[in-house]
């Protein structure tokens, strides 16, 4: 059977969990196929900024074959990747290690002694990621550190680690190098000149995205990765219900020469690795049509957003380009619970603009519209010019920072399979239950201070006022790990309940709210996954997820 099949593990995505996956396999002798429904991004092909919408927005179909996708749902927008590389080519490069507290939390609580198995895993990510700690402190980040002192939070004041070349000392930004991380076995690499584009892709080379590192070792030691090609469907093959005589995952890609647009691989083992978001949803589609019904009725259960809001201050009319640096570049703690990170996008990339208005405070909800208009009336009347230009999209990049609030504290939301009250035709994932908090009242009022202390104006997100729901960066859960299949959908080393050597190695697997960027933990539990399956010569492919506890 092994030899009858087209690969040995096909990996569906190629974000952080898909790129180590695809190294690891290939690494230990495995033939391996990556399947990734986003395009393969090289510097030239990456939207000078973000009015390019055809470029930067993944929405096929409207036309939009972009890189960055926003999901509308009734209690989150939730903000993230499709590329060869997953969310590394948009992501703000930061790369920072939970707090050991987060292990303790969760469905994942228990499931190992992570406080002694992860710092290794970390290590390693950390290695391969190329992770620094910022050395260009921009404007923004200079005035954030203002704002801590302003806040009484100084001391927490810290440049961001984060995946990003910046060259040797001495060097002028911009000079191009030999490969710096692995040897010679990489691409080569030009230092970050701080333009601030990294959200909207690296145009210069010097963002550790993944297809420089964990990818690009992969296909070089053989993993083939397809690009623009969406699996539809993965189901047991030879009557095995289980998986134990491996797999056919039907994808549809465009069509090429010869070529017809659906193609099918028998494979022994199957990775998702398609975001919380991909993933979640490819698992409702096959357990509802019969393809992988053993999947856990826990599916959509506990899905987190790492108690995230993004507000920030705007300085209409400023002289000082807040635009320059790099996307994350430092962070403050406001509380043990609450992070802080400044995020900018290169100068004239205002796109996001069209989201912000002006921070109001109060209560969640129909009373907070009037509250805004009430603030925005008043704003218009005192400072008519700076109130226009805070909602005009034009100079946003250049004149704001904006503010990534994460936090510990745990709050969830269920994702479900069904028919949206809008368009009944189809089924769709959509959020249910409970409302998650749409605010974060410590950040929002360290925004306030911080605009008053520094001259600016405080900003929320439109979504947040209108709509009533946070939106967020990190989407994380739904497919996590437990002690058994009443809890989540893979166990302790990512492995699914009920099918045989199937793995879930994204954000869909976290247990809890980091508090800090998921990527790096994703990476690293990626690597404690990994680091589980014996080389190809010891295979018996009989892995499957482990139930235990209570």
């Amino acid at each position: 059977m092994h030899q009858a099949c087209d690969y040995d593990f096909v990996v569906i995505g190629s974000g952080f969990g898909g790129s180590v996956s695809a190294l690891r396999l290939t690494e230990k002798g495995y033939r391996v196929a990556v399947l990734e429904q986003g395009r393969r991004w090289t510097p030239a092909d990456l939207p000078k900024s973000n009015w390019n919408l055809a470029r930067w927005i993944w929405r096929p179909g409207l036309g939009l074959h972009g890189f960055f996708s926003m999901r509308f749902f009734a209690h989150v927008v939730v903000l993230h990747g499709n590329a060869v590389g997953g969310g590394s080519i948009a992501y703000g490069n930061t790369l920072l290690v939970a707090p050991d507290h987060v292990w303790t939390q969760g469905s994942w609580a228990g499931l190992n002694d992570w406080a002694a198995v992860m710092p290794a895993h970390y290590a390693t990510a950390k290695r391969i990621l190329g992770v620094t700690t910022n050395r260009w402190l921009a404007p923004a980040d200079l005035r954030l550190r203002d704002m801590a002192r302003a806040g009484g939070v100084q001391a927490t004041f810290q440049p961001t680690e984060v995946g990003v070349f910046f060259g040797k000392d001495g060097d002028a930004p911009g000079t191009r190098y030999d490969d710096p991380f692995f040897g010679g076995e990489g691409p080569a690499r030009t230092s970050c000149v701080g333009c601030g584009g990294c959200l909207v892709g690296c145009r210069h080379g010097a963002k550790n995205t993944l297809d420089r590192n964990y990818l690009y070792l992969a296909e070089k030691r053989g993993a083939a990765v397809l690009a623009q090609t969406k699996v539809v469907d993965v189901r047991p093959i030879d009557g095995r219900d289980d998986g134990a005589a491996g797999y056919l995952v039907t994808a549809v890609a465009p069509p090429a020469p010869g070529r017809k647009g659906t193609r099918r691989f028998r494979c022994r083992g199957v990775v998702f690795a398609a975001s919380s978001l991909g993933t979640q949803e490819l698992l409702f589609r096959l357990k509802e049509r019969g393809s992988l019904p053993r999947i856990s009725d826990a599916l959509g259960h506990h899905v987190r957003t790492n108690a995230e809001s993004l507000i920030g201050v705007r300085f209409p009319g400023s002289k000082l380009d807040l635009s320059q640096g790099i996307a994350i570049g430092s962070s403050v703690h406001i509380d043990e619970h609450t992070h802080i990170e400044a995020v900018r996008y290169p100068r004239g990339s205002d796109f996001m603009g069209l989201l912000s208005t002006v921070m109001t405070l109060g209560r969640p909800g129909p009373t907070r519209i009037l509250t805004w208009l009430a603030t925005l009336s008043r704003l218009m009347v005192t400072q008519p010019a700076r109130t226009l230009r805070l909602l005009s999209p034009l100079g946003f990049a250049r004149e704001s920072m904006i503010f990534l609030c994460m936090q510990t504290l745990d709050a969830h939301l269920t994702m479900r399979w069904a028919r949206r009250w809008f368009w009944p035709f189809s089924k769709a994932l959509v959020t249910h239950g409970k409302k998650i908090p749409t605010l974060i009242p410590a950040a929002n009022a360290f925004a306030v201070k911080a605009a008053q202390a520094t001259g600016g104006i405080a900003m929320t997100s439109l979504p947040e006022i209108l709509l009533n729901v946070p939106m967020t960066a990190h989407c994380m859960g739904g497919a996590a790990m437990a002690h058994h299949r009443a809890q989540g959908v893979c166990d302790g080393k990512s492995r699914v309940f009920g099918y045989r050597n199937m793995y879930i190695c994204d954000g869909s697997m976290l247990g809890a709210n980091l508090g800090v960027n998921p990527s790096l933990t994703i990476t690293a539990l990626a690597e404690h996954a990994m680091s589980h399956i014996p080389r190809v010569e010891h295979q018996s492919w009989d892995a499957i997820g482990e139930e235990t506890g209570p």
